[in-house]
């Protein structure tokens, strides 16, 4: 039996995913040392993670940007047939790319303390809500759902992907759906660009 309090943090963790993952790169922004090596090397990672959010949110809609945990239906077609988290894993990449790119002409140090805070608290973040999410699947689908999480892996993404796939992809939602995410990863590129010509 599942304790009500912790249903009720990750709950709020999930609310607030966005603001708390805005943390570390306020943190990157404001800190990071850019280069022009670090920023070849992690721009493209970076593009690699949204480029795949947009894939997935093609199949999920709308729906992912909600306070609450919601799903008209179960998706296994196109990234989810290789992941569970495609959008996490999308997000964990993107993440991984700006820390590189922000990084270039900090010490040692204080790379790997932003680098590992960065992708730290996303990992926090993420192992929170991801049971959060899963419970909820749970409730809703059964045995489709427990079928699934059989077949396809939680975060790191198999080469074959699952048969039995359902979920047709729409590019019209992605506009709608990734709003917001592309303001983020549009402010995180001008503060990118403008600390690497200043620098």
């Amino acid at each position: 039996m599942t304790d009500p309090r912790n249903e009720e943090f990750q709950a709020l963790v999930f609310k607030n995913r966005g603001a708390l993952l805005s943390i570390p790169a306020a943190v990157l922004a404001a800190f990071g040392k850019p280069s022009a090596t670090s920023v070849a090397v992690g721009l493209p990672l970076a593009i690699a993670g949204e480029l795949i959010r947009c894939w997935a949110v093609g199949y999920s809609g709308v729906t992912t940007r909600g306070d609450v945990v919601e799903a008209p239906k179960l998706i296994t077609a196109g990234p989810y047939a290789h992941v569970r988290n495609p959008l996490y894993v999308g997000n964990f990449i993107t993440a991984l790319g700006f820390s590189i790119a922000f990084t270039g002409k900090n010490s040692l140090a204080q790379k790997l303390a932003l680098i590992g805070g960065s992708l730290g608290v996303m990992a926090g973040v993420y192992s929170t809500i991801i049971p959060h999410e899963e419970q909820f699947l749970r409730s809703q689908f059964g045995e489709e759902f427990d079928h699934y999480c059989e077949r396809v892996p939680a975060l790191i993404p198999q080469a074959e992907p699952a048969t039995d796939q359902q979920g047709e992809w729409d590019a019209n939602v992605i506009k709608d759906a990734e709003s917001r995410t592309f303001a983020t990863f549009g402010a995180m590129l001008g503060v990118l660009i403008l600390k690497t010509l200043r620098a």
